[in-house]
């Protein structure tokens, strides 16, 4: 089996290479490429990776190269894991959005949508290239915004799933305080990439006891603090939102906590220096603990887990993925890409039936899901009006003298990804 990484000199990539050691009796690997533009970096991720393999004695082969066609020839699977621009991108994407008032973050609000623009047409052109070389190949999108692009993926026609690492982090947080095996805690997850609610937390499957009330009631103030949300908050909605919901429950909180503070990426940025520098030191064969702080805990797992089951292999028979809505929320357009639990096997992913949503969350996920259209729009067609229509569309923006200010803000530090700029 040969799986290809695409921007396989990221910082990440070690963790993910520590997933399939240890789980190769779930994914059978014979061949992994690394992918990446970045020589120096490739080289330094890629000699960790296979001193990790030697280290737990995986016999798999450990290539890698800066030639996309080459590294994506042949595979069974393709993992998508880029950031266009950079660190330096991102940095962007978090502080001009605050000169209007508005939240800076690199997944949602204004720079969710500058990171989209520029990522969009990227992910299709590399697409086309894993489509021509190998059209049986599956495509797992990790590369942020996960719902956005997977939506472009799938309107493509390629065989693409999206993954975020959000519901397997609560699935392990919720086992841990339960003390029962993760593989026995089964979400009632549903809304958006980045947008989503645990409306149960069910022991044993889709039809096991919901344990959630038990969980809020015996451990809301861990789940709270670490949500960042006050825990009446918990108490009062009865589930548990994404701490991305903190953006839109807190906005004008966090908008003051971000301009007091050094940005994520500034922090982020630091720690990849760090680590890049611990790749080199050839005595290292194991991940280090400092990645553990840069961030996509359990996407290993995850990516195991889906790899798997898409190849026919040994993957959990249910999994949160993000994929074509197709009536499963019935207020929304069937080809809106919904993160929700699905039936994942060799033929993608099929939703499970979702329980009526409360108007509460519904509303919300219509709204962002009306700024996912316009934002895709603008990322594949361009142009400075369907960016000013996609930033009024969003919640987090919502006035048109924000979106103005936003747009042309937007256009002047991201010109040189946008063709049409």
């Amino acid at each position: 089996m040969k799986l290809a990484v695409v921007g396989g000199g990221s910082t990440y990539t070690p963790e993910l290479i520590d997933g399939f050691a240890r789980l190769r009796d779930t994914l059978p690997i014979t061949e992994l490429v690394l992918v990446d533009p970045a020589a120096d970096r490739l080289e330094l991720v890629g000699g960790l990776a296979r001193r990790i393999f030697a280290r737990q004695d995986h016999d798999g082969k450990i290539v890698t190269t800066t030639d996309l066609d080459a590294g994506v020839e042949g595979a069974d699977a393709v993992l998508l894991q880029l950031r266009v621009g950079g660190q330096a991108a991102r940095e962007q994407d978090e502080t001009w959005p605050l000169e209007c008032g508005c939240v800076g973050q690199e997944t949602t609000g204004a720079g969710g949508l500058a990171k989209a623009l520029r990522t969009v047409p990227v992910v299709l052109d590399i697409a086309e290239r894993v489509r021509r070389t190998n059209p049986d190949a599956w495509i797992i999108d990790f590369t942020n915004p996960v719902g956005i692009v997977t939506r472009a993926l799938l309107q493509a026609g390629h065989k693409a799933v999206g993954l975020c690492n959000v519901a397997i982090g609560f699935q392990r947080k919720f086992a841990k305080l339960l003390g029962v095996a993760p593989s026995e805690v089964h979400l009632d997850h549903v809304g958006l990439n980045h947008l989503t609610w645990e409306r149960a937390v069910r022991i044993g499957g889709p039809e096991g006891e919901n344990v959630l009330p038990r969980l809020l009631a015996e451990h809301g103030d861990a789940v709270a603090d670490d949500l960042r949300l006050p825990r009446p908050v918990l108490d009062r909605l009865g589930v548990v939102p994404s701490y991305y919901l903190r953006y839109f429950y807190a906005h004008d909180e966090v908008v003051r906590e971000l301009g007091t503070k050094p940005s994520r990426a500034a922090e982020v940025a630091a720690m990849e220096r760090e680590l890049l520098e611990m790749y080199g030191d050839p005595a290292l064969d194991e991940k280090p603990a400092l990645l553990a702080k840069r961030g996509g805990a359990f996407y290993s797992e995850a990516a195991v887990d889906l790899a798997a089951s898409l190849l026919g292999g040994g993957g959990s028979p249910y999994q949160v993925v993000n994929t074509y809505n197709n009536g499963t929320l019935p207020f929304l357009p069937d080809d809106a890409v919904i993160e929700t639990q699905a039936a994942v096997g060799a033929h993608g992913a099929t939703p499970l039936p979702v329980a009526p949503v409360d108007p509460l969350y519904a509303g919300l996920i219509a709204n962002v899901t009306a700024y996912e259209d316009l934002a895709l729009e603008a990322a594949l067609r361009g142009g400075r009006d369907r960016v000013f229509r996609a930033l009024l569309a969003h919640p987090l923006v919502g006035q048109y003298a924000y979106a103005d200010g936003l747009t042309d803000r937007l256009i002047a530090h991201n010109r040189e990804h946008l063709a049409w700029a």
